[in-house]
């Protein structure tokens, strides 16, 4: 099969080429791939990868082989696909239960737009509780996590306030849900229920000390590449919880892929692409993603 290959050599570490078609488990079906998406922390460690690795997670496509144990879906199935089994080439296997199934309506790049990101933003919001009236922040809101938390943030029915560093990045923020959008913690001045922060850093230890009685930051990233610094006795007095988060495969996304998809299917979730062509420009999508020149998510067609 055709795919995206780690290469030192090549531009941003990536080049397609060829690679051992994948041998599904009885468990996984396979699925001739159609888009796949780029996520921050998947580019910027491609150059740690040994050359000819393949990588990523998000994918969506067509299955053309049913998983042998007769779970999950028919051959010529539409749907998106998650996992840590790589994404970035023509055919994927994938267990039964990291996978959903397509409307006609919903476009391949819509969907591969999911699964890192939306999953992300659906699971941190979660373990934030009710959310009802509720002032939630999220950092790097521009981003495509922050994008996905700061629409299903609203659709809870939370008050939320987006954070971006740059002008240009808070494009579209507003229209998404977010009732406030602010440049800086700085300008936050009332007690906040949560926060999902994508930055790490100070916006951390800024963001616990906007935490009302009883509430939580929860730890997504740390794009900042800054150590946190939490000042003597800040973690005395009221109480707050900070919470560190990692995505999960054990237990079976298909259900909340579901979720998301049909959310975009009745129009209330944009997948936010901010940048789209063909895999053969993985290079210029990689670097644009890295500068931080693209609000929401790359997309890439595979041909």
């Amino acid at each position: 099969m055709r795919a995206l290959l780690a290469d030192r050599s090549a531009p941003a570490g990536l080049r397609i080429g060829d690679a051992p078609d994948p041998v599904p488990t009885p468990q996984e079906a396979l699925v001739e791939v159609k888009a796949i998406s780029f996520n921050y922390g998947d580019v910027s460690h491609v150059r740690d990868l040994p050359d000819g690795a393949v990588s990523g997670w998000d994918a969506a496509g067509v299955v053309v082989a049913a998983a042998a144990d007769g779970s999950g879906p028919p051959v010529g199935t539409r749907v998106v696909t998650f996992g840590p089994g790589p994404a970035w080439a023509t055919r994927r296997a994938v267990p039964t239960g990291e996978l959903a199934e397509l409307p006609e309506e919903v476009d391949f790049g819509a969907a591969a737009a999911l699964p890192v990101a939306g999953i992300t933003a659906l699971s941190a919001l979660r373990r934030l509780g009710p959310l009802l009236d509720r002032r939630v922040v999220v950092t790097g809101a521009a981003g495509g996590v922050g994008r996905f938390a700061v629409q299903l943030g609203a659709l809870a029915g939370a008050h939320v306030i987006a954070v971006a560093g740059r002008p240009e990045r808070t494009k579209g923020l507003r229209e998404l849900g977010a009732a406030e959008v602010v440049g800086s913690l700085a300008e936050i001045t009332e007690p906040v229920h949560g926060a999902l922060d994508n930055v790490g850093g100070p916006d951390l230890a800024a963001l616990w000390e906007l935490l009302a009685v009883d509430g939580a930051v929860i730890s997504i990233g740390a794009a900042s590449g800054e150590p946190t610094v939490f000042p003597a006795y800040s973690t005395i007095g009221r109480r707050r919880r900070l919470e560190s988060f990692i995505g999960s495969v054990a237990g079976g996304n298909g259900p909340d892929l579901a979720y998301l998809v049909g959310l975009i299917a009745a129009g209330r979730l944009d997948p936010q692409i901010g940048w789209r062509g063909g895999w053969d420009r993985a290079a210029e999508a990689a670097e644009a993603l890295l500068a931080r020149r693209v609000n929401g998510k790359a997309i890439l067609d595979v041909t």
